[in-house]
């Protein structure tokens, strides 16, 4: 999937776009995530063992919800035509506005499940038939591709096929740094931004299918 430079623009711009989202949820939750969930499985556990029952039931709601976002994207890529990936984009723009205008008007809790279902959202860009695809809200497989793929480029593989997923995990890092700084400035509303992300990677999309 990340055998053109196109594909590896769009996929760091995408974990980018999730970290940014995720660096704001982060602060916004006071230490649970919205797009990355295992980190949310872990403190669920944790939560668990040490009797803060309502602190991991409120890490579960946002692996449903997370889960629930991905399966969306998924009936979205699995539907007919050749724009689907537009689709997903131009759904996750929708669900972000969304959490934007719930913010605007006090509903905090909306306004967190439309970012969660929208970071699971996302996952389905470039989901292949029948299967999984590349994660872009987390990257810890993608640093397990760096490792593996420095080993064989020492090995006498390809010497640069570990650059673009360190490049997937270098734009997750910034994006959230951009997340966070925007998040202690404005709050919530920093949402909108990643709203108007979305909706311009899903136009770059479109015009680019049209002229294939």
């Amino acid at each position: 999937m990340l055998d053109s430079s196109r594909n590896i623009a769009l996929a760091c711009a995408l974990s980018a776009l999730a970290g940014y989202v995720d660096g704001i949820g982060f602060l916004h939750l006071g230490g649970l995530f919205v797009s990355f969930m295992s980190g949310n499985s872990t403190r669920m556990g944790v939560s668990f063992a040490e009797g803060h029952f309502r602190a991991a039931a409120e890490a579960f709601g946002l692996i449903v919800l997370f889960v629930l976002g991905a399966a969306c994207g998924s009936l979205i890529v699995l539907g007919p035509g050749r724009l689907s990936q537009c689709r997903v984009l131009l759904v996750e723009g929708a669900l972000l506005v969304l959490a934007g205008l719930c913010h605007a008007y006090g509903l905090e809790n909306l306004a967190v499940a439309a970012i969660v279902l929208a970071m699971g959202l996302e996952n389905a860009v470039f989901q292949i038939e029948g299967g999984s695809g590349l994660g872009l809200t987390y990257v810890t497989g993608a640093l397990v591709k760096v490792g593996q793929l420095l080993a064989a480029a020492l090995t006498g593989g390809k010497r640069f096929g570990w650059v673009p997923n360190l490049l997937l995990w270098a734009a997750l890092v910034a994006g959230s740094a951009g997340g966070a700084l925007l998040y202690q400035r404005i709050g919530l509303a920093a949402i909108w931004f990643a709203a108007a992300a979305a909706f311009a990677l899903g136009a770059w999309l479109a015009a680019d299918v049209w002229q294939a």
